[in-house]
């Protein structure tokens, strides 16, 4: 892989990661909250939870991705390391907030645990799920609109899909998830 190509797929993740954030935050919020059976502030929450959920895992779906592409790894090692790094990039994220409100270290691990674990793990079930059934979609490399537009839909449906779940489990612990 050469250094071009390295700076165009950096710029293809910048752009592609400003257009989730900015779509989630700008319409998400909104739309979802309209469709949905309860329009209250824990909808509000779990909207927020799953928006930055999204970050953490698309990050991570990217990340690893690209270098599973770079090193010519087939389908089993794409989705292993893409979702390692989504559920490293979805914990992290989540810990730097924790962090500055909890008391110690192990306390923030454990809150960010708690309420990341079914988020990340329902959102990759239903994105890789996704993209095994778009036809070579895990076998493309960052540079093919099939990658990118693979990617995007497969999130873009885990998103819908993983707002109920946070929802549900706003209620089951509303303490872990009002950090």
């Amino acid at each position: 892989m050469h250094i071009q190509d390295l700076q165009t797929i950096s710029l293809a993740v910048y752009f592609y990661l400003c257009k989730i954030i900015g779509f989630a935050r700008a319409a998400a919020p909104k739309a979802y909250t309209k469709s949905m059976k309860y329009n209250d502030a824990r909808t509000r929450q779990a909207i927020r939870h799953t928006v930055h959920c999204l970050v953490g895992c698309g990050i991570g779906e990217i990340t690893g991705m690209v270098i599973a592409a770079g090193l010519g790894w087939h389908r089993p090692g794409r989705l292993a390391l893409a979702i390692i790094l989504a559920f490293v990039f979805g914990y992290g994220l989540t810990y730097r907030g924790v962090r500055r409100h909890a008391t110690t270290a192990r306390e923030a691990i454990r809150i960010t645990m708690a309420t990341d674990t079914v988020s990340i793990a329902t959102m990759e079930l239903v994105d890789n799920t996704i993209e095994l059934l778009i036809p070579n979609a895990l076998m493309v490399t960052a540079t093919s609109f099939r990658f990118w537009w693979g990617l995007a839909l497969s999130l873009a449906i885990a998103f819908v899909v993983t707002v109920p779940v946070n929802r549900w489990m706003m209620g089951k612990q509303p303490h872990a998830h009002n950090r």
